[in-house]
């Protein structure tokens, strides 16, 4: 594989809007892609893993999952980013960061940008992934 890629689900509001903030703020080499959309076998990784948690696959093959995930990518950010995903290594960070990503996943539809259903509305995934449902933009 030529380059990262960090896997998310894109069928969740809250999911996508943090998606898009990476997108526009976190300069990263790593592609950015809902797991709906991706070759999941490409990549090693089955629906149900990607339905549990965000998802990583180094160009190098190494993977992981929910904050180590987003570990491996902030590390593969900018300088600023790079340190905050080096605190998410840390060992005391890392232990308290699978029941905070954990609280978070079965909570997302109480979050901002989430919604009932945690399902992006009709109109925004037709925004985003036309109305034949294929991506878009470059994910």
């Amino acid at each position: 594989m030529e380059r990262s890629t960090f896997v998310y689900d894109g069928d969740c509001a809250f999911c996508t809007r943090c998606a898009e903030f990476i997108e526009r703020r976190i300069p990263t080499g790593a592609r950015v892609v809902p797991w709906q959309f991706a070759d999941l076998d490409a990549l090693g990784l089955t629906e149900a893993e990607c339905e549990e948690a965000v998802q990583w696959v180094g160009a190098d093959g190494s993977r992981a999952a929910g904050p180590d995930a987003i570990a491996r990518l902030l590390g593969d950010s900018g300088p600023l980013w790079r340190v905050a995903g080096a605190g998410l290594r840390v060992p005391p960070v890392r232990l308290a960061a699978w029941p905070a990503y954990r609280w978070v996943a079965r909570n997302r539809h109480r979050l901002p940008g989430g919604t009932a259903a945690c399902a992006l509305p009709q109109e925004a995934r037709e925004r985003l992934y036309g109305p034949s449902g294929r991506p878009t933009t470059g994910a």
